[in-house]
Formats: structure tokens, C-alpha cells, sequence
């Protein structure tokens, strides 16, 4: 004769059925990784495993549930330690370039300045003889340029930044030094007692680049100051206009 198991109300829950929900549970922590970092010996030593015929189920301690706990409390410090460290490092990356981009910004600034800043040929002096001024003591029959008034070996000063492309002997000018201006435009200095400077070299505003005195074709000493559109003799321009144009008062 067969006997059944009887069913219904009255009967026992089950091992498997009690342990059914903890068993779920480690189930969904095993799927991230929670569980399979626990050390073997710990698992088998508070594991149980029991086998009803359909599906084997795993039951755990207190104690194996406590530690996974921590592990999963663990990781997400891990992961917002990350996330912060990661904000951190994209803080910082956006300080330097904004720390880059302003020291630019300066040097484009200083840069912008000095190629802008102008001076005055001789320092505190006036124009002694002015620009298309008529005389028979010019080839022309009128100056090309403005005279400054200057004892001999007074310091003459390049106006702006510019590149020499004359320094030596220039006839009626005497020692002369003509430079090209960072825009085009050309300066001449004549009447100098000596030269400071020489083809080819780099000058900035104010720096200097002779010492007036009276060679050539003059009748005392001073400074010859010209400004021009080209290197040649005929190519000049009002000085005063060109000076003050560049905000220097003359």
C-alpha cells in the first residue's frame, strides 16, 4: 500500500520553505558579487544545504549576513569615495585652465601695450625747427622733419618697438639710425654724435640708441626726427601728427 503526505492546513512548514526568503535574498546579492567575496571555509562552515527533490537551497548565519551587509555598506563608500575623487580631479582641471587662460589673456594684454606705448625721442625737449619749415639750408627747400632741441650727447630714445634696418654715415643727416616700426611705419634719427645700435637688432620704447650731436649738414647741435612710410628720403610725414597719433605730446 502507498502512503501520500498528507497536505493543507495543518500541515509543518518545510526546512526549504522556512529558509525559501533569506535564500532569495542571497541569491540577489550573489548576482552582484556580494557573496562570491566571501571566503569559502566561512560559508561552508554557517551554510546548509538541503535538497528537496527540485532545487537546492543555501541557508546562512547571522553572522555571514552581517558580513555581506558590510561588504554592500563597503562598496557604495567605495563608489561615492570614486565619485568624489573623480569631481575632484575635474575641479581642479577646470581651475588650471581657467589659471591658464587668464595668464593669456595677461600677456596678450602686455603684449598688446607695448607694441602701443610710443615716446618721445629726447626726453623733456621741444621742437626747435618744424615739420616743411623753408630754407635755403635744405636740398628740398623745406625740412622733412622736426628738429628737437639737445646739447651734444643728450640720450636719444627709440620712439616705439621696431627693428634697425640703418645705423651708420647718411650724408647731409650725418650719423643716422632709421628704424622700421612694428606697423610699417619708418623713424629717423640724424645729427648723431654716436650710434648705439645696429642693423638687424630689436628696439623697444625708450630704449637707447645714440647720443644726439652735429654731424653732417647742420649749424649746431640737435636732433633730426623724422617719420616716414617707407625707408626712403621723400616718403615723410608730418612727425607732430605722428607722435601725438601715437599719444605722445610733442
Amino acid at each position: 500500500m502507498a502512503f501520500t503526505r498528507a497536505t493543507g492546513k495543518h500541515r509543518r512548514p518545510s526546512r526549504m520553505h522556512r529558509t525559501t526568503a533569506r535564500a532569495a535574498g542571497v541569491a540577489a546579492l550573489a548576482t552582484t558579487g556580494v557573496v562570491g567575496t566571501l571566503a569559502a571555509p566561512a560559508l561552508a562552515a554557517e551554510s546548509e544545504v538541503e535538497q528537496s527533490g527540485l532545487t537546492p537551497v543555501v541557508t546562512i548565519g547571522d553572522s555571514i549576513a552581517d558580513e555581506i551587509d558590510a561588504q554592500a555598506v563597503a562598496q557604495k563608500q567605495a563608489a561615492l569615495d570614486a565619485a568624489a575623487q573623480e569631481a575632484a580631479r575635474e575641479r581642479a582641471a577646470e581651475a588650471a585652465k581657467e589659471a591658464r587662460e587668464a595668464k593669456e589673456r595677461a600677456a596678450r594684454e602686455a603684449e598688446r601695450k607695448r607694441l602701443n606705448t610710443f615716446v618721445a625721442p629726447i626726453t623733456a625737449s621741444y621742437v626747435s625747427t618744424a615739420y616743411q619749415a623753408g630754407s635755403s639750408l635744405w636740398s628740398s627747400g623745406s625740412h622733412t622733419g622736426i628738429d628737437f632741441h639737445a646739447s651734444s650727447g643728450t640720450t636719444v630714445h627709440a620712439v616705439g618697438v621696431g627693428t634697425v634696418v640703418e645705423a651708420g654715415w647718411g650724408g647731409a643727416y650725418g650719423n643716422q639710425v632709421v628704424i622700421k616700426m612694428h606697423d610699417g611705419t619708418y623713424t629717423q634719427y640724424g645729427h648723431l654724435s654716436s650710434i648705439g645700435v645696429s642693423v638687424g637688432q630689436s628696439v623697444e620704447p625708450g630704449q637707447q640708441i645714440g647720443l644726439s650731436g652735429a654731424t653732417g649738414n647742420v649749424t649746431g647741435p640737435h636732433l633730426h626726427f623724422e617719420a616716414r612710410t617707407s625707408s626712403e628720403y621723400g616718403s615723410d610725414m608730418d612727425p607732430v601728427s605722428y607722435l601725438r597719433s601715437h599719444g605722445v605730446n610733442v
